[in-house]
């Protein structure tokens, strides 16, 4: 039981610095002075979710804002909408391990396409969830950037500009891991 507890920590802290790395790495699209990206990081968040579930996808999530709070690459005006923008946003993309039960079945029963359905779910909650958090964020916090335009516009276009892409982007690679390492990716201490 102590190893499981051991593996779980290990998991979380090794994907959580690399959802850091890729995020400050520039492999992505740097598409907004504000932030905001397409990038590749999301997805050792949505790795450790589908292995460990609802608990290690929020953690990993959770720690990843702290530590983009913590190493400066934070965008805050206020502590609000700091705690909105990085402690909740990415926290919640861990929603996607409410999946992680079917992913790891399905993957066990070599059911391809209904692996890829949890997975495109869980993808698009833990995107989901996270784009509204930033949205909300944007009406609340930055108004409108451009003039005469609603705030509720520019955020929604602003953070849809890189988060469907995020989100497409992460399906993909997720689903392309699984397909191609299953057995590395179940999370094999919890059976």
């Amino acid at each position: 039981m102590k190893s499981n507890k051991l593996l779980f920590l290990i998991e979380v802290s090794i994907f959580t610095a690399l959802a850091l790395l890729l995020d400050i790495l520039p492999l992505g699209f740097k598409i907004w002075a504000q932030g905001g990206s397409v990038s590749f990081a999301m997805i050792p968040v949505f790795i450790i979710a589908f292995r460990w579930g609802l608990k290690g996808g929020l953690l990993s999530g959770f720690l990843w804002g702290i530590l983009q709070v913590a190493t400066g690459n934070a965008y805050i005006l206020t502590p609000l909408q700091g705690f909105i923008d990085y402690a909740i946003a990415f926290t919640v993309i861990g929603f996607a391990g409410i999946f992680a039960m079917q992913v790891q079945e399905a993957v066990k029963d070599g059911k391809v396409k209904t692996y890829l359905t949890y997975i495109t779910a869980g993808v698009l909650l833990g995107s989901g969830l996270r784009f509204l958090a930033h949205y909300i964020a944007g009406i609340v916090f930055f108004g409108s950037a451009i003039e005469g335009q609603p705030a509720w516009l520019y955020s929604l276009l602003y953070n849809m500009s890189y988060m469907f892409p995020s989100f497409v982007l992460s399906t993909l690679i997720v689903f392309f891991l699984f397909h191609k390492q299953p057995r590395a990716l179940l999370n094999l201490a919890s059976n």
